[in-house]
């Protein structure tokens, strides 16, 4: 995921990068992506099935949601493609090929 300032000649890696892979620094077929207000950027990780948050200036990502193999029980994803936040800290992951809406409480503690 790369971010462009507006007048840049070139863009920041701010997410993945590093070819594609399931560590925690690469993506694998990234279908969905959403900024927090802080610059968060949180990507749904479509092959890896599996939600991403990189804080701004992170190298590696963390795993919010998902990772736990392709499936259709709770804490699994078959083919993740949008994400979206409401006004209370949750996202909402579209699961297509479970043919399902997810809601995560995602709020970290900055305290």
């Amino acid at each position: 995921v790369i971010k462009w300032v507006n007048g840049a000649k070139e863009g920041i890696v701010v997410a993945g990068g590093q070819n594609e892979g399931n560590d925690i620094a690469r993506l694998s077929r990234p279908q969905g992506l959403i900024v927090d207000a802080s610059g968060t950027v949180y990507v749904a990780d479509g092959w890896n099935n599996r939600i991403m948050r990189w804080c701004k200036g992170a190298k590696e990502g963390n795993i919010i949601a998902g990772g736990n193999g392709r499936g259709d029980k709770a804490n699994q994803f078959y083919d993740v493609m949008g994400l979206s936040f409401d006004r209370d800290g949750n996202i909402y992951v579209v699961d297509q090929k479970n043919y399902r809406i997810q809601r995560f409480n995602i709020r970290i503690n900055r305290s």
